[in-house]
């Protein structure tokens, strides 16, 4: 049978999908035109509101424009609302993300016209060699599946469930596997690396060493890490981010918001004085290291005064990428319970937010205006051009260069979100 897979969300989503793709691949042809497909795999993200209205329209839209086609709906909607989609997709098949091992079995049931509900928490280890196609410029290696969060606005971890650590052994292989095949970025993923081993007793930051040291000419690039995970093992990971060239100075530590007191209330488990400890001692060991970081604006308990300590943050760490969102209920998170704000004062935080994200990432950029960079090119940009990453994972465009391939280049001009550059020899 010939099956499209379709993918929204996180590159643990994806990496889902990759697996499911190579498991089909034995017994099915995977095309890249839904139109041509019998079976259509929709592997969803809930995390937002707007993301959950946009799984719901898609849903819509495949059954009413391929009413012959078989639908099966996977990703965190199943685990997270599965009443809701009930609703909408109630007589096809579902496949949630810790069941991606049972997907022939659910597309074979799917073709003879039955109608399965595969889902619910498992510890399925998601790595090892030939698990994901390794044919890939980008591999992504999925370290463990869960947290140990209990932030009060997420409905995530009610998808991914509680800490299932993958043992290093396994994602050593894997990696050296896929670098084998042409991998040039390795991208180390999960809802929060950082927390990598708690539940073993294996240690992140030789997870990193040891993907540090294979041979290859290639780059790692470290996911999202929670500022509550790193306590404890910061010093031994900053170590691995300093002592390992081939890790992308690069680091995503979501703050979430400027006040102490809404960190109390979000159930963070970490202070802003710790926070910004976390930063500074990244920045001494790794002066030029980039620095991620996501806002939520307008959290129920939010004042105006919470805000501007929010501004104030951002103009004091001034990270070089700032993911924002607006505040919305998400079903099961414990904030449901909460009264939102008024939206008309949400929608002005945002705008002034956004503001201040503009100015500190165009000052960020404009720093590396002139100075000469080694650019990993990962292919071609979407208005023309190439697109690259330096070491500090800088985006970066330029005219013409080999996909696959690490260039010098000297920086023209920054950019508010990317840097303009020419290739030298």
């Amino acid at each position: 049978m010939k099956i499209y897979i379709e993918t929204h969300g996180c590159t643990f989503n994806q990496a889902d999908s990759d697996i499911m793709a190579k498991m089909l691949s034995e017994t099915h042809e995977i095309v890249q035109d839904m139109a041509d497909a019998d079976v259509i795999i929709l592997n969803t993200c809930y995390v937002k509101l707007p993301t959950e209205q946009k799984m719901i329209t898609q849903i819509r839209n495949i059954k009413m424009k391929y009413p012959d086609k078989k639908l099966i709906v996977g990703g965190c909607m199943v685990e997270v609302d599965p009443e809701r989609l009930n609703k909408f997709a109630g007589d096809d098949c579902w496949i949630g993300p810790h069941k991606v091992d049972k997907i022939n079995d659910v597309v074979d049931k799917a073709i003879k016209g039955e109608v399965v509900h595969e889902y619910g928490k498992t510890n399925l280890v998601k790595a090892g060699v030939g698990i994901k196609s390794s044919n890939s410029l980008i591999h992504i290696l999925q370290i463990c599946e869960g947290c140990e969060g209990q932030c009060t606005f997420c409905c995530t971890r009610l998808a991914r469930g509680y800490l299932v650590s993958y043992p290093i052994d396994v994602l050593v292989e894997e990696a050296k596997d896929a670098i084998s095949n042409g991998c040039k970025e390795l991208q180390v993923t999960a809802q929060d690396t950082a927390c990598f081993g708690n539940d073993t007793g294996e240690s992140f930051a030789e997870l990193l060493n040891r993907l540090g040291s294979l041979e290859g000419d290639f780059k790692i690039r470290v996911g999202m890490m929670h500022p509550k995970s790193l306590k404890g093992k910061l010093h031994d990971v900053i170590d691995a981010f300093k002592n390992n060239d081939k890790i992308f100075k690069f680091v995503h530590l979501p703050v979430q918001t400027g006040s102490d007191k809404v960190l109390t209330e979000m159930n963070r488990m970490h202070t802003l004085d710790e926070y910004k400890y976390i930063v500074n001692e990244f920045r001494k060991e790794i002066p030029d290291i980039s620095l991620a970081t996501d806002i939520i604006v307008g959290y129920p308990t939010e004042t105006e005064e919470d805000f501007s300590e929010t501004l104030d943050l951002i103009r004091e760490i001034k990270p070089d990428i700032i993911h924002i969102s607006k505040y919305m209920h998400r079903p099961g998170a414990i904030s449901n319970s909460l009264d939102e704000i008024d939206h008309k004062v949400m929608k002005d935080r945002s705008h002034r937010v956004n503001d201040v994200k503009s100015e500190v990432m165009l000052e960020n950029n404009k720093k590396y205006e002139g100075t000469t960079q080694r650019v990993l090119i990962i292919g071609e940009g979407s208005t023309g051009g190439y697109v690259g990453y330096t070491d500090t994972y800088k985006n970066v465009i330029v005219d013409n260069a080999k996909i696959g391939t690490f260039v010098n280049v000297k920086i023209l001009e920054g950019k508010r979100t990317y840097l303009l550059a020419e290739v030298i020899q």
